[in-house]
């Protein structure tokens, strides 16, 4: 029997979805190149239906970092294997629809592309479409980096990538910077090692949001696999690469992230720093040396590897990759240690107790200490009113801790939520810079070059016309300082809380007990992640379980505790603090008859389910503290395994 024969009965027989069947016909027929149908061959050969299942059972699809999968399979083929790097890398990405490889990416850089061009003729424009590429370290990362440059230059546009790897954040700067279209970065953040991505920017240097998002996938599925081969073959003669002026102009902006660069002088910050194997080394250590740290490098962890080898993961989230850096810390005495993940655009970090032990800091911590110090020192360095105003924002995602919409009320500025993943905080930032543009257009009559004006300016126009964005963050270790970059930015957010902590040192005091001044300012609050994660075909069938269920079937009750509202922000209508709609997402809010409450949405990056668990509690002294964040943990932990389990039940069916 034919290939093609033994997957149309694997089908019949139940073996294969209906999907993957159509989707390896549709492959099988376009004109592959030997060693991807090979490695079809052999996988059907071998009966592998679960591994064709989760390579070929859907399209790879745009969510909230844009496309990201498997570049290499859970059970690599012969063929794609090939003859690996001195780093391990496979000879080809592995062969699937819902893989990223040279075809999906192909495609999705042509959509990219021809979206582009149209909606510059459509806003009457006649620009050859500019593209800037960036990458991490990560298998195949150059290598598509160069396709999809050499595809666009094919396709008639300019294209500019860096000479090596480069962070997220500088990226989005450089979209502006260059007055490009577009951009691309390739990463898959801090996911596996056998995972890569495609994350899509617009001319703003954020990542694409409605309506550009549908426009491309659209142009992206419109590809057919036919039209590819002529894009297979690099051609690099009309792709420019960007030297050291580029790298200058972003650590120009980034420097910016300090308020008060003079406390640096105050106290001499000693740090513990790792890249953990990726790109955080070429611009965070320079920003921390130049403002005056002293900084120690965790030498394992500093050789760029896309196996990540001394860490089981290279997400700065977790305690274990930090583990080398906290004991290089221990060793040195050091104040400080922070750590970035592979593309930059996430920072970790732990510091130094009063008990002299370093302690790690969530997200949603190291965001409350930055907007309660970054506010403070906006008040006192006259960029914004003593008394806050209404014309500046924090602005966070609805996942995000409660402290912040505390901290910023406190401080009588407005808080904005966002769903979750930080376009949606970057078009917030765009939003203020057109209410702006157009305002002084309309009063001055003349254009106002927005990145031609100085910050300090900026702000002045911003609280005149429209809002200054004054900080914003995500729970999941990601934070911006200022409108220059429209993206988290890990480099700005490593020199941002070495200004805190050195600030605090500066005073003879340490983080946590500045936290935990906060705590008896605001009140004490604690959070909780619940991941759950589900692989392959059979996987998303569980993730999408819940989601309908929590929609068709809202929880009434966890145990004792009952569920006093839900709020569903696929069906209703919630607006922000500006009175803007929050565009529709499967996220859905729960709040706890005990005062807690949670979030529960499908990961837009990763193959899992997320539960973000909010608890707090008010603190009346320092002496009841200890007590009430032991009470709160306690009941947190509680309440966590109560979802969690009703979780599991639901996916199951």
């Amino acid at each position: 029997m034919s290939t093609l024969s033994l997957i149309q009965a694997a089908g019949q027989a139940g073996n294969l979805l209906p999907d993957t069947v159509k989707n390896l016909g549709i492959w099988l027929g376009a004109s592959l190149p030997a060693w991807a149908v090979a490695s079809i061959d052999e996988l059907v050969a071998k009966g592998a239906w679960e591994e064709l299942n989760n390579r070929f059972y859907r399209d790879l699809e745009f969510g909230t970092g844009g496309i990201r999968g498997r570049t290499i399979g859970f059970t690599p083929t012969v063929d794609e294997i090939g003859t690996p790097s001195a780093q391990g890398t496979p000879a080809h990405a592995a062969i699937g629809s819902n893989i990223l490889n040279d075809f999906t990416l192909t495609r999705a850089t042509i959509g990219l592309f021809k979206y582009t061009k149209s909606y510059l003729t459509l806003s009457g424009r006649a620009d050859v479409p500019v593209l800037v590429i960036a990458h991490d370290v990560r298998h195949f990362s150059r290598h598509f980096c160069e396709l999809a440059a050499s595809a666009w230059t094919k396709l008639g546009g300019n294209a500019y990538i860096f000479e090596g790897p480069r962070s997220t954040p500088q990226l989005s700067f450089t979209v502006r910077y260059l007055r490009a279209h577009a951009g691309v970065v390739i990463t898959a953040s801090h996911n596996p090692p056998h995972d890569n991505g495609f994350k899509a920017y617009f001319e703003d240097g954020a990542q694409v949001v409605a309506p550009h998002d549908k426009g491309i996938v659209d142009e992206v599925n419109a590809v057919p696999l036919s039209g590819l081969s002529v894009f297979l073959e690099k051609d690099l003669a009309r792709v420019v690469t960007l030297g050291r002026p580029a790298d200058d102009a972003y650590l120009a902006v980034a420097t910016k992230a300090a308020i008060d660069p003079g406390v640096f002088k105050k106290t001499k910050l000693k740090i513990a720093f790792t890249n953990i194997h990726a790109t955080g080394d070429i611009m965070s250590v320079p920003l921390l040396l130049h403002a005056g740290c002293e900084v120690h490098q965790v030498g394992a962890q500093s050789v760029h590897d896309p196996r990540f080898p001394t860490v089981k993961s290279p997400n700065p989230e977790n305690a274990e990759a930090l583990s080398l850096a906290v004991k290089l810390a221990d060793e040195k005495g050091l104040d400080l240690v922070l750590a970035t993940d592979p593309d930059c655009d996430r920072m970790g970090c732990a510091v130094r107790g009063p008990d002299g032990q370093m302690h790690l800091l969530t997200g949603n911590q190291i965001g409350s200490l930055m907007a309660e110090y970054r506010l403070s020192k906006y008040k006192e360095t006259g960029v914004i009113p003593a008394a806050g105003s209404d014309r500046v924002a924090i602005v966070k995602t609805f996942v995000t801790t409660s402290l912040q919409d505390a901290i910023g009320h406190g401080h009588g500025v407005k808080v904005i939520n966002t769903l979750t993943g930080f376009k949606w905080i970057a078009s917030k930032i765009k939003g203020y810079e057109e209410q702006l543009k157009g305002a002084f257009f309309k009063e001055q009559g003349i254009a106002l070059d927005y990145d031609a004006t100085s910050f300090e300016a900026r702000a002045k126009l911003l609280q005149k016309y429209s809002t200054f964005y004054a900080f914003g963050c995500e729970e999941s270790y990601g934070y911006l300082p200022n409108d220059a970059v429209r993206d988290k930015d890990g480099n700005a957010a490593c020199l941002m809380f070495a200004e805190v902590c050195a600030a605090v040192k500066a005073q003879g005091k340490t983080v946590p007990e500045y936290l935990d001044e906060i705590y008896l300012k605001y009140g004490f609050y604690l959070e909780g992640v619940i991941n759950l994660y589900y692989e392959g075909a059979t996987g998303a069938a569980k993730i999408k379980r819940i989601l309908e269920t929590y929609r068709s079937a809202p929880p009434k009750v966890f145990g004792d505790v009952g569920v006093t509202k839900f709020q569903d922000f696929g069906v209703e209508v919630f607006m922000d603090a500006d009175g803007e709609a929050i565009p529709k997402q499967d996220l859905y809010l729960v709040t706890l008859s005990n005062g807690y409450s949670f979030a529960a949405r499908g990961s837009g990056t990763e193959p899992k389910m997320k539960f973000y668990v909010f608890a707090s509690a008010p603190v009346k002294n320092s002496a009841e503290l200890a007590t009430v964040k032991m009470q709160v943990k306690a009941e947190l932990d509680r309440v966590k395994a109560l979802i969690e389990a009703d979780a599991q039940k639901r996916a199951e069916g």
